[in-house]
């Protein structure tokens, strides 16, 4: 046990001491919030400074009506499609939209043009624009008064609450799926980054011949824990600055801008830059949002969240960094490595893809649960279910199983490793692996 803490501690410190990694460290937590600023800011001075685009309608039946807004004016136009066609070629306009005389049961035909491809989202509004405007259409014919269809629009917002022996308890599903997303990708991004840094640090002390000195003192097991839990150990140590500093940096931010700007104000522009076209929100509703807001926040059961991620995040890494110092022993240099990647990098990524696909959409279901327990993919399905009151059995039993995959590929990576590490110019392929794992001492 010595020996695995003198490996531990080499490792540690032999990496942070490393002007790399006090750089990283450093600066990680002022490059995110800088970078997420600049995007932000450089975001709100385009929609700012953007010039209005001009679209003209070729509208044949007349039926439509098309509203100004910011970013888009609407100009009628009275000529046949090929005439509307060729001037719209030859002038600077953005778009050109062509409304054939239609029915509104079956409104087909209409054709928008532009000079260059653009996004989907124009497309969108002006699609839901019609359709709105067919509804009611349709409607007045069926014969309904105008003042009676703008008093039927009504906004429906839809409070969300989870009902647990008997207590009702607001549901903060968004929050929570943000939260659990945002940790299972620091996870997957950990499992890359650290995982590919036991692996070459393997293969360098094996190209270095430095490795035959050291097991001829220590046991080849003992030697792969120590490099993993001392690689582990940096990575916990990092991430951990990064959350203390981006704490620090978000309270000081909050309170800065609490003090120096009306948050009612503030919002009311976030959100009238935001949603063109829109009403924006009144200073006093702006300012009740952010403090529903704030209110959902510290409703986060952020001490089991931690607990929980801090579990997975060494119990994911500790399973792939097995594998990844077995690979790093088995072979010679960093390219021989490639064709034993592709089977260690594919569950996670299927647990990422997995992530987005199935948990956002309800975290409930079967692939969510059953991603969720695989060990292979559990570290970063779970931290995206955590918030959705997994029922205590399939929390304990996702982490049995993660602990008995650790130990499970720890035991065959152990037998790979101390055949592998003394190995030099021998051809490895899946064969040879599973001879070295079968191999009696």
């Amino acid at each position: 046990m010595d020996k695995i803490l003198l490996i531990i501690q080499r490792e540690f410190l032999s990496r942070v001491k490393k002007k790399s990694f006090l750089i990283v460290t450093l600066l990680v937590p002022l490059l995110f919030p800088a970078i997420m600023g600049g995007m932000i800011y450089f975001a709100y001075q385009q929609d700012k400074n953007a010039e209005q685009k001009t679209i003209e309608v070729l509208d044949e039946g007349g039926l439509f009506a098309w509203e100004e807004s910011s970013k888009y004016k609407y100009v009628p136009i009275d000529m046949s499609l090929e005439q509307a066609k060729s001037a719209f070629n030859e002038s600077e306009h953005f778009a050109l939209i062509y409304v054939p005389s239609i029915e509104v049961d079956t409104p087909e035909g209409i054709t928008f043009y532009a000079k260059k491809s653009i996004g989907g989202k124009l497309i969108s509004e002006i699609e839901r624009n019609l359709e709105r405007q067919i509804r009611d259409i349709k409607l007045t014919r069926s014969g309904i008064a105008q003042e009676v269809l703008d008093e039927l629009k009504t906004d429906v917002s839809i409070e969300s609450f989870n009902i647990q022996d008997g207590e009702e308890k607001k549901s903060n599903s968004g929050m929570l799926l943000s939260i659990g997303m945002f940790m299972g990708f620091l996870i997957y991004l950990f499992l890359f980054v650290y995982g590919g840094q036991v692996m070459q640090g393997v293969i360098e002390e094996k190209s270095s011949k430095i490795i035959e000195v050291i097991v001829s003192t220590v046991r080849p097991f003992h030697l792969m824990m120590g490099k993993i839990i001392g690689v582990a150990s940096v990575g916990l140590a990092q991430f951990t600055i990064w959350i203390v500093v981006m704490l620090g940096i978000s309270t000081a931010a909050g309170a800065y801008f609490g003090s120096s700007m009306d948050r009612g104000a503030l919002m009311e522009q976030t959100i009238s830059e935001a949603s063109d076209g829109e009403v924006a929100l009144e200073s006093g509703e702006a300012d009740n949002k952010v403090q529903e807001l704030l209110g959902k926040f510290n409703e986060i059961p952020i001490a089991k969240i931690v607990v929980l991620f801090v579990f997975y995040f060494l119990g994911g890494y500790l399973l792939y960094g097995a594998l990844f110092a077995a690979v790093g022993s088995a072979v010679d240099t960093p390219a021989d490595a490639q064709q034993f990647m592709m089977p260690i990098m594919l569950p996670i990524i299927i647990a990422f893809m997995g992530l987005s696909m199935f948990v956002s959409e309800d975290p409930h279901s079967s692939m969510s649960f059953w991603l969720s327990v695989i060990p292979f993919t559990s570290p970063i399905v779970m931290m995206g279910r955590i918030g959705f009151d997994v029922p205590l059995w399939e929390l304990a039993l996702s982490m049995v199983l993660l602990v008995g995959g650790f130990v499970f590929t720890a035991w065959m990576a152990g037998r790979i490793y101390r055949v592998g590490i003394l190995m030099h110019g021998v051809k490895v392929n899946y064969k040879v692996l599973a001879k070295w794992i079968m191999m009696k001492n």
